[in-house]
């Protein structure tokens, strides 16, 4: 066992608390309101994002960080890519020295294009490098709760640090890999998120099987060349982080993303439904990041770009459709 503090109570946040406290580590999660804190306590249950899941009691949430992290020896940080810098820089100050620090924030930071690893050594020192992870993998919240059997993997640069973490993440309901390309995995997490918005698109504008596979096949040849000219390897991206939770967004019920992208396919505005949604949907901030970090390493990624432009600049769907469809023919 070990104290594990879980930084953010959003539904992924949630999930792996209790998936962590249901092997009988003492957890703390932390809530950054005060009162999502105090109902959770009360009423053993995240009612705001993952109602009807019980939590168990060596689970307990409060408003404090400082708390929450006191004699952590596993800190995960799950929140919000847009907010990942300001929580780890006051976070940072109440990590213990020694204590491993695993990141489950799919995204990219939008102004500094940085992925979230390269937030956090930022934010920590170079010196916190080895003890640093990312988790990341075909993972609905919901159905880690129910405990439904889920393979994830964790990226770290220190094999024994990251193995730590794995062993510590593992039950017969979730298995962890592990793998030292922390840049692959983080790309694969962070723009499968934009390629899915681009599926729910095709869902809400009534194409068939086809269009969505030949989205996810292409989706995944530009997320694999963006991770490659960051310095990933690109067979990580045949991998979990890759196309496992490339799939998982692009096809799943409970994915925000895929919603996002239905609703705009059936011509909605994207206020309304992201004011609707009620939860984060990591892909909207990350398609801007994403078209921002392709142009800037000279990687072609239309899916990405289409899709930026329909979030940011309102083009129709309809037209992003066929202007992707009538690009210059090329080879695979």
């Amino acid at each position: 066992m070990a104290n594990v503090a879980v930084i953010g109570a959003g539904a992924w946040g949630t999930a792996l608390a209790k998936l962590l406290a249901d092997k009988g580590n003492p957890t703390a999660l932390w809530a950054h309101h005060g009162e999502l804190a105090e109902r959770i306590g009360r009423e053993r249950q995240n009612d705001r994002y993952l109602p009807g899941v019980e939590l168990p009691a060596s689970l307990r949430a409060t408003g404090d960080l400082e708390d929450a992290l006191r004699g952590a020896e596993l800190a995960v940080v799950v929140v919000p890519s847009h907010a990942l810098r300001e929580v780890v820089r006051e976070a940072g100050r109440h990590i213990p020295r020694d204590a491993l620090v695993c990141s489950a924030t799919k995204g990219i930071e939008n102004d500094s294009l940085m992925l979230m690893s390269e937030v956090l050594v930022d934010e920590l020192g170079r010196e916190a490098e080895p003890r640093l992870s990312y988790l990341s993998g075909p993972s609905f919240a919901r159905e880690v709760a129910a405990g439904q059997p889920t393979t994830v993997v964790v990226a770290g640069r220190s094999e024994r640090e990251t193995h730590a973490v794995q062993r510590m993440f593992a039950t017969d309901r979730f298995r962890v890999y592990s793998s030292d390309d922390v840049v692959g995995v983080e790309v694969g997490g962070a723009l499968k998120n934009v390629i899915a918005i681009a599926a729910g698109i095709c869902d809400g504008l009534g194409f068939g099987h086809n269009a969505r596979a030949g989205l996810v096949t292409r989706g995944l040849a530009e997320i694999g060349r963006v991770a490659a000219a960051k310095g990933a390897n690109p067979l990580t991206l045949a991998g979990l982080s890759g196309m496992g939770d490339l799939v998982l967004t692009c096809t799943g019920e409970l994915s925000r993303n895929r919603t996002v992208g239905i609703e705009m396919g059936r011509g909605r505005k994207l206020d309304e439904i992201l004011a609707g949604l009620g939860h984060v949907a990591e892909g909207v901030k990350t398609a801007k990041s994403a078209h921002d970090l392709a142009d800037k390493l000279g990687v072609s990624a239309p899916i990405t770009v289409e899709v930026y432009r329909m979030l940011y600049e309102g083009k129709p769907p309809q037209r992003a459709v066929v202007d992707l469809m009538t690009r210059a023919l090329t080879r695979e």
